[in-house]
């Protein structure tokens, strides 16, 4: 039997930059718009409609000295490839789970200490380029971006002893379905929106305005004077602890947030521009962005985790440094990526109008994240 590999495992090797050679063997249009993604990763696409037969055309492109993981879209393709690999005289895996589980898969990394002896957690859900938040002090926690995999917070909150208080959305998501609302259902916790971006919501929520403060044990959160808009019409960015930035989906590493999901890019474009280059400039250089979503693995720090100091992000992000207007305007209108998969499903999920059932949600959801231009 074929070993099993867990979407977890491979996330390790994805953060120790290990070698792997992945054998997808998805149809090839599945395969080129999303993949599992390590810097040290090679590939071979072959559909598993091709290896009926047998596996021996391939076996010479399928390197004997390198770790051999078999990848489908649920699993049983890949185990009934690997076992004829194995036949073959080949040590090899299958991705548990298939691609829908790296779809899922979370992993808690810490990016720091909070002043008044709390922790600041990143939740990189590394198949899908999500990035979720957990501040925790003084035996109290908010969840900032949560995913719908709600299970992992809120263990995750039990483990560190640590009560959730507040959940935030830093706007209305459109390329993946919140877990904020499940999760103040669940735990008793406020859940807060940008009205701005809820005025279609069909439920009860904490508006997140321009001068909220929110305490959470001894540790701030100011929302003040960092009101974004651009992604969205409400994008709202948190200061915690006056150390991380939160940009949502306003800022990355390395590019900022499309304009353009609700047919407004010429009316936001201006928005944008305004909140990269007058209102980020008055932060703090020193402020650690923490965006809402990384693009490509090269955004990974060492330890797995995606953050930049401020100022470095205006010294090395081309789309902080576009002096001319019109140019910006262009950027970030034309020759945008496509849209995220059923974008106007999900922001229907996240209002409340619709309420899909899991299997439908993560149909919804598969594929690459879309919030960027570069």
């Amino acid at each position: 039997m074929a070993k099993a590999m867990t979407a977890k495992e491979v996330t390790k090797k994805v953060f120790n930059n290990e070698e792997l050679f992945v054998l997808d063997v998805r149809n090839e249009s599945d395969f080129n718009d999303w993949k599992i993604e390590g810097k040290n990763f090679e590939y071979l696409n072959v559909p598993y409609f091709d290896l009926l037969d047998g596996v021996e055309p391939i076996l010479d492109k399928i390197p004997a000295d390198k770790e051999l993981l078999v990848v489908c879209a649920k699993e049983g393709s890949s185990v009934m490839v690997a076992e004829m690999l194995e036949e073959a005289g080949r040590e090899v895996s299958y991705l548990t789970g298939g691609m829908k589980a790296w779809s899922e898969h979370l992993e808690p990394v810490k990016v720091g200490d909070l002043k008044d002896g709390g922790e600041m957690y990143q939740f990189v859900r590394i198949g899908k380029g999500c990035l979720s938040y957990m501040v925790i002090s003084n035996g109290e926690a908010a969840i900032v971006d949560a995913t719908r995999m709600t299970d992992v917070f809120t263990d995750f909150a039990a483990e560190k002893n640590a009560e959730i208080k507040h959940v935030f959305d830093t706007h209305l998501h459109a390329d993946h379905i919140s877990g904020g609302r499940k999760i103040a259902e669940k735990t008793g916790a406020s859940y807060w929106l940008p009205p701005k971006d809820a005025e279609e919501v069909t439920f009860e929520y904490n508006r997140l305005e321009d001068g909220n403060e929110v305490m959470i044990g001894s540790t701030k959160i100011s929302i003040q004077a960092v009101y974004s808009p651009g992604h969205t019409i409400g994008s709202t960015s948190f200061v915690v602890d006056d150390q991380y930035l939160l940009s949502g989906d306003i800022l990355f590493i390395d590019s900022i947030g499309r304009p353009d999901l609700a047919g407004k890019a010429g009316d936001w474009a201006g928005d944008l521009r305004e909140t990269l280059y007058k209102r980020y400039k008055e932060l703090s250089s020193e402020l650690i962005v923490m965006p809402a979503h990384f693009m490509i693995i090269d955004e990974l720090n060492e330890d797995g985790s995606v953050s930049e100091k401020l100022g470095t992000l205006f010294a090395k992000n081309h789309g902080l440094n576009i002096e001319d207007d019109g140019e910006f305007r262009k950027l970030v209108s034309e020759n945008l990526p496509p849209q995220p998969n059923a974008y106007q499903e999900i922001r229907e999920t996240n209002m409340g109008k619709i309420s899909p059932d899991e299997e439908k949600q993560r149909e919804m959801e598969i594929g690459p994240n879309r919030c960027a231009v570069r």
